[in-house]
């Protein structure tokens, strides 16, 4: 019996390896995964014939070949299922819809200011609906819906522990819930945001989070750290400068006080896109402020690197628009940071406003690849 058991669960263990892998990568071939996964050639000959039966898996192709015969190039299905992500922020909501490759397919941004009532709830459900019609997709494919939330949360007693985005404490995360007619996830925004960022190359990183609140992830060893309070990453209160500014957390000289996205929205009421507009322009008293802030960030970037040494991600609302200004951020690191020279490590995210609502919705399509049998 015992022996029956262990090859059954090898079996459930080895398709969902293999599925996965073809997920991540995108495209790859038999001996790609015989190689990479160590497995033998019949056990992955038996598992993709079952995958390419169910449909999960297709065929899309041949390698050029380089002698002998061409291998052919295995793909995850198209259309055969989806998953939806939704991040709750003070004043928006934004719907993604990804298809099981993890592929963007349909988004949505509204203007939506939260409070803790029936009437925001049962609003939202109706607005997921909307938009799930709108996307013209077959609803028996959803996977589930994640939802993105700022603040501390609690998992296991499925409760937001404290947004100081949201002004709430200690609610429970079934109220989002209550009027969707799908399974749910709820993730922290800024761990979303990671997730995103990460889940398809599996490198270690620090994830910094510089929206209008400061924060991020640290991810390593194939997961996200969350602490033994689930308050892991909260760069925005490291102090980088004594008796400084005031903070909202009650500190004075924090991260948040000197980095967060406030900090630059604040000179052009409070529309960021209109402060990197004016930068881009040549606005001298812009370019002083970003100066300053480029500084600010240099430091905090320095000590993430110093703590962690591994690659570090800069999204939220600001490294949306960083892609332009990597060049004047490593030059500021370089004032701080006497033991590299070379600034490799650093990324502006590739996802811009949808990271968050990205990176929760993945959460199902990797569950639906792991649970298969």
């Amino acid at each position: 019996m015992r022996n029956r058991t262990t090859v059954a669960e090898s079996k459930i263990s080895n398709k969902a390896k293999i599925s996965k892998f073809i997920y991540k990568q995108n495209e790859t071939s038999k001996q790609e995964i015989c190689q990479l996964l160590g497995l033998s050639m019949p056990t992955v000959l038996q598992n993709i014939k079952e995958l390419v039966e169910s449909g999960i898996v297709s065929e899309v192709g041949k390698y050029q070949s380089t002698g002998g015969r061409k291998a052919k190039v295995l793909s995850i299905a198209d259309n055969i299922k989806y998953s939806i992500g939704i991040d709750i922020t003070k004043n928006h909501t934004s719907f993604v819809l990804l298809d099981v490759k993890g592929t963007l397919i349909e988004k949505k941004r509204i203007r939506y200011n939260y409070e803790s009532s029936i009437d925001y709830y049962q609003t939202l459900g109706i607005h997921l609906d909307k938009f799930i019609e709108e996307s013209n997709i077959d609803t028996d494919k959803i996977l589930g819906v994640g939802i993105s939330i700022p603040g501390i949360i609690d998992e296991d007693n499925l409760m937001l522990t404290n947004s100081h985005t949201l002004k709430v404490q200690n609610i429970s995360l079934k109220n989002f819930s209550q009027f969707i007619n799908y399974d749910t996830c709820f993730k922290n925004d800024a761990n979303s945001a990671a997730y995103a960022e990460i889940s398809l190359n599996n490198k270690q990183c620090i994830y910094l989070s510089i929206s209008n609140t400061v924060g991020g992830a640290i991810y390593m060893n194939d997961s996200i750290y969350k602490g033994d309070n689930f308050k892991s990453a909260e760069f925005g209160h490291m102090i980088i400068k004594p008796n400084g500014n005031p903070c909202y957390c009650g500190k004075n000289g924090c991260v948040d006080a000197y980095c967060s996205a406030k900090v630059l929205s604040k000179h052009s009421d409070d529309d960021l896109d209109l402060f990197f507009k004016e930068l881009e322009n040549g606005n001298k008293e812009y370019l002083n402020i970003w100066d300053e802030y480029l500084d600010y960030l240099a430091m905090t970037i320095t000590n993430l690197r110093m703590v962690f040494d591994c690659d570090i991600i800069l999204g939220g609302y600001v490294g949306g628009y960083l892609d332009n200004y990597m060049l004047d951020i490593n030059r500021n690191i370089s004032k701080y940071n006497n033991f590299e020279v070379d600034t490799y490590y650093i990324n502006a995210a590739k996802y811009k406003k949808e990271a968050s609502a990205i990176g929760v919705g993945i959460q199902f399509i990797d569950k639906f690849f792991e649970s298969l049998i």
